[in-house]
């Protein structure tokens, strides 16, 4: 059955159809030839029962919030605040794209929004630098995946849906990592900068600082309502996302004035046909593992690539190469829904933290985000920067073997990930 599934799901994929079509066709092939005894009224069952966690209203609210913040001023503010702190020391510039990436994620929790609203100030001026084009682009992309580790991150509101797992935990595991990726991409950029002879940016007074300090104040609101509010025991991650949105549409239409209350009706009609997509893409998953969990196709593949019995360690490995892969051909989302129930009983046999799995699963699917041929961070900068996807994709080796290693510390060092979720929550 599992190769007859497959075998659809590949077929309608090359021949054009949305991911939606191959999920949703399997699981009604395998109703119709390998279950007849079930009804069908299960498949429709399943989907709906897929969306309605209440956790999930979390995902079009923060979508909301990013959409109304990149048209907005914010992204403005915080890349110039990065940059009056680190602009003049040697490899600056590509250090404060770095940590612009990650406080514009931290304030949208998306990847393309990070790619299109960080990546469109900066990267002419580090052309203006002296940076290569093809560094510059693929620092953006690769960046850009904080935004999947540092709260709210949407890839860890699914997995903690589908796993049972607890997103506020989560979402603070996220951090450790997040901040190890910017160390060591930091680290890359100021050698990359002193090999190619980079020169600094002018130093900015303390006064300049301070000023853009104050214009940065309220973007930085963003992160502190996500994280402070969970930590502090405030409020829910799905309340979070509400007050979210409704501090970005205060601080772009009252306070910043960037946005007209006009324009917030097409912000949200964005927002629907995103979110649309999302819970189509959630629904179909729920049923089409399902249908996996029915007929014990993960014990069964598990077995056969002989993983059955295996420990901690060879668990992770395993997990690790199958959502990286998964997600350099297929939508993060769509390997979350699929993947993450075939390894459940294998988590579970080896006995390891859900939280610690759920983190590198994310970072994973970060790492799929701007990996050849179909990350979308990939197809968003050809589309923003009009490049060819060769020239986007030239620079990005060095990057993927920074979040690589990035892995494997989290691996052999699971208190990276876990030590801020254990001081809060333990």
């Amino acid at each position: 059955m599992a190769m007859v599934m497959l075998g659809i799901m590949l077929a309608l994929l090359l021949a054009g159809f949305p991911m939606m079509m191959p999920l949703l066709a399997a699981t009604v092939a395998a109703f119709l030839f390998y279950l007849p005894d079930l009804s069908l009224q299960l498949v429709v069952q399943q989907m709906i029962g897929g969306v309605k966690p209440a956790a999930l209203i979390a995902v079009p609210m923060f979508i909301l919030a990013a959409d109304i913040i990149t048209r907005g001023h914010s992204a403005d503010r915080l890349v110039d605040v990065v940059m009056r702190f680190m602009g003049h020391i040697r490899g600056g510039l590509a250090v404060s794209v770095t940590a612009a990436c990650a406080l514009f994620g931290a304030v949208c929790g998306s990847t393309q929004a990070t790619v299109v609203a960080v990546g469109g100030a900066m990267r002419p001026r580090m052309l203006k630098a002296g940076y290569n084009d093809s560094f510059s682009i693929a620092l953006i992309i690769n960046a850009a995946d904080l935004a999947y580790l540092i709260p709210p991150s949407i890839g860890m509101i699914i997995y903690g849906v589908i796993s049972g797992t607890s997103i506020s935990e989560l979402f603070i595991a996220g951090i450790g990592p997040g901040l190890l990726i910017i160390a060591l991409f930091s680290i890359y950029c100021i050698w990359y900068a002193k090999k190619h002879n980079i020169p600094v940016e002018p130093k900015a007074s303390w006064g300049e600082r301070l000023s853009s300090v104050r214009r940065a104040v309220w973007p930085l609101g963003f992160p502190a309502i996500v994280v402070g509010g969970i930590y502090g025991g405030i409020f829910s991650p799905t309340e979070a996302a509400a007050i979210c949105v409704l501090y970005a549409l205060i601080l772009e239409t009252l306070v910043f004035r960037s946005i007209k209350l006009r324009e917030i009706f097409d912000i949200a009609l964005s927002t629907g046909a995103v979110t649309s997509v999302v819970f189509i893409l959630i629904a179909a998953g729920a049923a089409f593992s399902w249908v996996l969990s029915y007929a014990q196709i993960p014990q069964q593949l598990i077995a056969a690539i002989g993983l059955e019995g295996a420990g901690p360690i060879m668990t992770l490995v395993a997990l690790n190469i199958a959502f990286f892969v998964g997600c350099m051909f297929v939508d993060s989302i769509v390997v979350i829904l699929i993947l993450v129930p075939i390894f459940a009983p294998l988590v579970q046999a080896a006995g390891l933290d859900p939280v610690l799995v759920g983190v590198l699963i994310t970072l994973q699917v970060a790492i799929g985000a701007a990996t050849p041929p179909f990350g979308c961070n990939i197809f968003t900068a050809v589309a923003v920067f009009r490049r060819p996807f060769m020239d986007v994709i030239r620079g990005v080796p060095p990057f993927l073997i920074i979040l690589f290693a990035a892995t494997v510390l989290i691996v052999a060092f699971p208190p990276i990930a876990l030590f801020l979720r254990d001081l809060a929550f333990r």
